[in-house]
């Protein structure tokens, strides 16, 4: 059998897991290729019209596996952390799937609520038996897919830029390069740094989620808020960057949130959909990175260290 892995959403932090599940299983792995502009156009043209950039692409994805594959690997992800949700989509992703690519092999469907190992095995379970009908080869799978997983190192940490910013968002847009257009490299251009929220333990991001009056209930919406928060109030970095998608009901809300809580911490909100230009977000990010660079020249600043510096100290 041959599992058709769509490179969109979710792949980006769980592809360890589902490449060596299906593996272990004696299936062979197809991925699709990185997104490109035949890619979403393939994804705008079978998407709903009101769907974000990420859900586009992934259907773009999920076409052009059609042929290649006799099982369309489908994440319907519920839960990664207990008392919390992923984005709403993910609930209806194989539906909306299955309803709008034409000529698709068979789809998985089981949702993953992956915030224990125990409800995690359920999907693998369920999604495993439409491979084998060996239990205990399935249980082997699950286990060393999980293996792969914790080893599984993600995130951006650069070092000696003479600037540097939190770069935020689902990981699916800070992730994908045709997506943000290849952000992280631009910036890097422009002399500037990035980390991201993978850097900061869990337990950092949420103290300071509860700043909030409300316990969050978007997994990713806690993330990126907790990330920033603290990156900003403790002086980590010298800004900070939001890659978010048009249509991201979480988006919408989150990135005023973090407004309320980062004091004079620069920050910029790159809004993205399949219309954006690339030249008005180089235009964008280079205005940015000048701000910086003026602003951490030109008075009071905080640096990547955290200490804060005056004008006139010799601050490099």
């Amino acid at each position: 059998m041959r599992a058709g892995l769509p490179k969109g959403l979710l792949f980006y932090r769980y592809s360890p897991f589902f490449t060596t599940f299906f593996i272990e299983l004696g299936a062979e792995i197809v991925v699709s290729g990185d997104t490109s502009k035949a890619v979403l156009d393939a994804g705008v043209r079978h998407c709903v019209d009101d769907a974000c950039l990420p859900v586009k692409v992934f259907h773009g994805h999920a076409a052009s596996l059609a042929n290649d594959c006799d099982l369309l690997v489908v994440p319907r992800f519920m839960r990664i952390r207990e008392r919390e949700f992923i984005c709403p989509k993910f609930c209806g992703l194989p539906e909306m799937v299955m309803n709008s690519v034409p000529g698709l092999p068979s789809v998985t469907a089981a949702p993953i609520y992956a915030q224990t190992e125990a409800p995690f095995y359920r999907w693998a379970r369920e999604t495993g038996a439409l491979v084998t009908r060996d239990r205990a080869r399935v249980r082997r799978a699950f286990a060393a897919a999980l293996e792969s997983l914790n080893k599984h190192r993600a995130g951006i940490r650069d070092r000696g830029y003479p600037l540097t910013v939190a770069l935020l968002g689902h990981p699916y847009n800070v992730y994908d390069t045709f997506v943000n257009m290849d952000l992280v490299n631009k910036l890097h251009g422009l002399g500037v740094g990035v980390i991201t929220e993978e850097n900061l333990d869990a337990e950092a991001i949420d103290a300071e989620a509860q700043r909030l009056h409300k316990r969050p209930f978007w997994t990713f919406a806690k993330n990126a808020f907790g990330f920033a928060v603290h990156m900003a109030t403790n002086g980590l970095v010298d800004g900070l960057v939001y890659v978010s998608s048009f249509a991201c009901g979480i988006d919408s809300v989150v990135t005023e949130r973090i407004k309320l809580y980062i004091g004079e911490t620069p920050y910029l909100v790159l809004k993205l959909d399949e219309h954006t230009g690339e030249a008005g977000v180089d235009t964008r990010i280079e205005a940015f990175a000048d701000m910086l660079r003026r602003r951490k020249a030109n008075g009071a600043y905080v640096p990547a260290s955290g200490q804060r510096v005056s004008r006139g100290q010799g601050a490099v």
